[in-house]
């Protein structure tokens, strides 16, 4: 069974930092690019950033560009996110999702390109 599993959320003061992590199992996504989406609570679930198939490329979305970084470590299956200078309006649960296509060229930013998601982690930042 494929399972995408997320950890490193929590209650954090506007200024300080997270990492989270998405540790998959089942199979190997090595051949995937991976991503991270996020839902604040009454608002649609957007994309936060991604990670070519082969570690090189990655792509932020303008709201978390210079805060955040993706990383991802093939030997543990896992994809990490740090987060840094976090904001009150990053409050939103963190999702870390995988493509469907293997060796896609581009990191894709639509829901739609991911078929595999995990559950999430809530990440709450205070003013």
């Amino acid at each position: 069974q494929v399972q995408l599993v997320e950890s490193g959320g929590g209650l954090v003061q506007a200024g300080g930092s997270l990492r989270l992590s998405c540790a998959a199992s089942g199979r190997s996504f090595d051949n995937y690019a991976m991503g991270w989406f996020r839902q604040a609570p009454g608002k649609e679930r957007e994309y936060v950033a991604g990670i070519r198939w082969s570690g090189e490329v990655t792509y932020y979305a303008d709201s978390v560009k210079g805060r955040f970084t993706i990383s991802r470590d093939g030997a543990k299956n896992t994809v990490y996110l740090q987060m840094n200078s976090l904001k009150p309006e990053d409050t939103a649960v963190y999702s870390c999702a995988a493509d469907q296509i293997p060796y896609r060229t581009y990191v894709a930013t639509e829901e739609y390109a991911y078929n595999y998601w995990g559950r999430g982690t809530q990440v709450t930042v205070s003013s």
